[in-house]
């Protein structure tokens, strides 16, 4: 270990130490120590502290323990004279200082105005946007889950020009990788560069810009320890459980830009801690010998030219990037990307230009499909002038020995994330009420309508080749092709819905179960039916069928039912027989269609969380929008801490939007009928399934009888609403 380093990390947590006393003892005497202190809406208070200690810092008052346990971390400073193996109290020195950073960063949401925007992106006033609230931890867990991300670089300062800033940006987002920013060199940080060059940021690009100081480092570092609590189902306070995690599950580094500071030395020392190297562009002491990160610890002298790529050997991270012949950059983080009307090339759109706009995924015979063919029938983009309007149709052909006619609309699905991907072209909608839009800098670099044919040609062979043989793609712009094959393409999306809307439970022997998660969550598994999808929302029955027709080795696997136990309550010996072997022997039984007895568990990324509601005979359910105190008690964040991380929790569920609306939602506790409360957007959102369903129950205007924010935020003021409007489940026997 450097004494050179060890020197300085230690020194700089010495300064952060007294800088966190002095600053927690001016808010003390100007608020009281009674002063309610938290990162908005996260249930993990402040998350580095509360997972390291299992201590909920709730108020000022309660920062004196922890500063002196802070405290007594910090080790002697090195000898001048003596020798010493100086990594354990440097390693001491860096947790200390994630501590007092956390509550210095803490007492700045007590600022008025607070230095940071509450918001998932920047706006023209206002850079920094500070903590993640768990709104953005479980949309963006489900990346880290499925490797769509994975993992991120703490990028600490800044390059030397703007130029460079926005080159090793986008070669981290070309990784996919989350970039996570802070702190100032020379008066600037990498944020403020990407700026100057109008680099549109936020969680939607991946490029998300924390704070000026360098304390606000601890945002990632808590990010990275909510993952093991929320995923991971480590315990707060299980200090040795959440490191390990983070050192085999979250692959993070942090690149150091600029001269490093004594405080910015001990913030290092604080994510080593972690397992996260740190990969300097200045001359630095080197720490090389493997210990707590896989491979080395600290890298100097490294080129921007090679500081991606050596971070991610030091990480011992694979990512593999696969180049389509298309003149923009193209990667995941690209997908946030807003284009805005000013920036347009062009647009198309149905509902906006009166003109057919789709996107159709249909098979063919394989004579009929020549793989890599790309057709415009009608005007390209050099044809156009900026401004004018077209119609666009996009109609991919495919021809497999192994695909099926179900597998079309897995596919057509796709598309808005292939296409949504590359720089300058934006995505939304899908089916006949898509929406596109070109930017002129796309359009500048190249970029014309057969790129979109290069795209899905490369990713649907790249993601589907196990049933993929031969793709082609031909793009309709002439208004009157456009419009006959708009009407074939409707003509199969009923044919469609028809026959999937016709699968039940009871029409299949075969379930899939869905391990994606297991990465973060080693004991969560997913039993995926026709009438319930994975819980995150993002895989159907039909969705996992492909999976596995893909990749057999993969996360998807079928599971035969078996005998039945309890169809009421969705038992199979089957599916049993599955869960303790997917879930390594953790779990032993799972039903279905009960969140009262051995419900299934949970990840994390689950969209929405149902709850029992005692006084009122039924359920709640919450999406993770919501940022609301609910009748129990508890918000999303709150209530999400308690049934993620693989555990079954009787009387809680966490489950898909969609599977409200489905026959079999908790279909063994009574059903639909047992929901009393939920937000009023999720309930207008859903509005037209939920009718549909409870008519066919028999009881018309149900939906109304569901209690939102608007009528209750209490179980008593629930369970008045519920007489006032002789809600069903009054009358049904006791949940309990």
């Amino acid at each position: 270990m450097s004494k050179i380093i060890a020197s300085a990390a230690i020194r700089g947590a010495y300064k952060l130490v007294d800088r966190a006393e002095n600053e927690i003892k001016s808010a003390v005497e100007k608020f009281g120590k009674d002063r309610k202190v938290e990162f908005p809406n996260t249930a993990y208070y402040l998350p580095i502290i509360y997972g390291m200690t299992g201590i909920a810092v709730k108020k000022l008052g309660d920062m004196d323990e922890v500063l002196n346990i802070a405290k007594g971390l910090l080790p002697p400073h090195p000898s001048e004279s003596v020798w010493l193996p100086y990594l354990g109290g440097t390693l001491d020195a860096g947790m200390a200082t994630l501590f007092v950073e956390e509550m210095i960063e803490a007492l700045k949401y007590l600022e008025e105005p607070i230095p940071y925007l509450i918001a998932p992106s920047p706006d023209e006033n206002n850079l920094w946007i500070g903590a993640a609230d768990d709104k953005i931890l479980r949309e963006r867990g489900i990346e880290f889950v499925d490797g769509t991300a994975p993992g991120f670089a703490a990028c600490v300062g800044s390059l030397p020009d703007a130029e460079t800033a926005v080159k090793i940006a986008q070669e981290l987002q070309e990784k996919s990788l989350y970039v996570f920013m802070c702190a100032q060199h020379n008066g600037k940080g990498m944020a403020e560069q990407l700026k100057e060059k109008n680099i549109q940021m936020g969680w939607e690009t991946r490029l998300v810009p924390f704070g000026q100081d360098v304390t606000s480092a601890v945002f990632a570092l808590g990010f990275a320890a909510r993952a093991a609590m929320s995923f991971g189902g480590v315990k707060p306070g299980d200090y040795r459980r959440i490191l390990m995690y983070n050192r085999h599950r979250v692959f993070a580094f942090v690149l150091a830009l600029g001269e490093v500071t004594d405080e910015w030395y001990a913030t290092a020392a604080g994510a080593i801690n972690y397992g996260f190297p740190v990969i300097a562009d200045t001359d630095i002491p080197t720490i090389y010998p493997r210990g707590i990160c896989l491979y080395e610890h600290v890298v100097p002298n490294v080129s921007h030219e090679e500081m991606v790529a050596k971070a991610l050997q030091v990480r011992g991270l694979k990512v593999v990037h696969v180049n389509i012949d298309i003149p923009v950059a193209y990667a995941p983080a690209f997908e946030g990307e807003r284009i805005k009307k000013e920036d347009v090339f062009v647009e198309m759109c149905s509902s906006r230009t009166k003109k057919p706009s789709f996107e159709f995924v249909t098979m063919k015979p394989i004579e009929e499909v020549e793989d890599s063919r790309v057709e415009i029938i009608g005007h390209d983009l050099d044809e156009i002038k900026e401004g004018d309007l077209l119609s666009l149709g996009i109609v991919v052909e495919i021809a497999g020995a192994r695909f099926q006619k179900d597998f079309e609309p897995i596919l057509e699905r796709q598309i808005h994330k292939f296409v949504n991907e590359a720089q300058g072209i934006w995505h939304a909608g899908q089916r006949d009420i898509n929406w596109v839009r070109i930017s002129k800098a796309a359009f500048a670099k190249g970029f014309r309508l057969r790129h979109f044919g290069n795209i899905l040609h490369a990713k649907i062979h790249e993601g589907y080749s196990g049933i993929v043989d031969k793709v082609q793609v031909k793009i309709y712009t002439d208004e009157e092709k456009a419009r006959e094959l708009l009407n074939i393409a409707r003509a199969s999306y009923v044919e469609r819905d028809e026959r999937t809307a016709g699968m039940t439970d009871e029409g299949v022997d075969v379930f899939y179960s869905c391990a994606l998660c297991q990465s973060f969550a080693p004991t969560h598994v997913c039993i995926v039916t026709p009438e319930r999808q994975g819980l995150c929302g993002a895989y159907s029955w039909l969705d996992c069928k492909a999976s596995y027709e893909i990749d057999p080795y993969g996360p998807n696997k079928p599971v035969k039912k078996g005998e039945a136990i309890d169809e009421k309550k969705g038992a199979w010996k089957g599916i049993n027989e599955a869960i303790v072997a997917l879930s390594q022997g953790k779990i032993e039984r799972m039903n279905a269609y009960t969140m009262m007895e051995d419900p299934m568990t949970s990840c994390g990324c689950f969209e929405c969380i149902s709850c029992l509601l005692p006084l009122c005979n039924g359920i709640m359910t919450v999406d993770r929008d919501s940022s609301m105190m609910t009748p129990c008690g508890m918000k999303f964040s709150t209530l999400a801490g308690s049934v993620g991380g693989g555990v079954q929790s009787p009387g809680f569920i966490g489950h898909s939007k969609l599977y409200i609306s489905s026959k079999k939602f908790v279909s063994g506790d009574g059903g639909l009928l047992r929901l009393t409360w939920m937000p009023k957007n999720l309930k207008e959102q859903l509005r037209e399934k939920l009718e549909k369903l409870s008519k066919e129950l028999g009881v018309e205007g149900f939906v109304d009888m569901i209690a939102d924010e608007t009528i209750a935020s209490t179980q008593e003021e629930v369970y008045e609403h519920m007489q006032r409007v002789g809600h069903p489940a009054l009358n049904m026997e006791s949940i309990v």
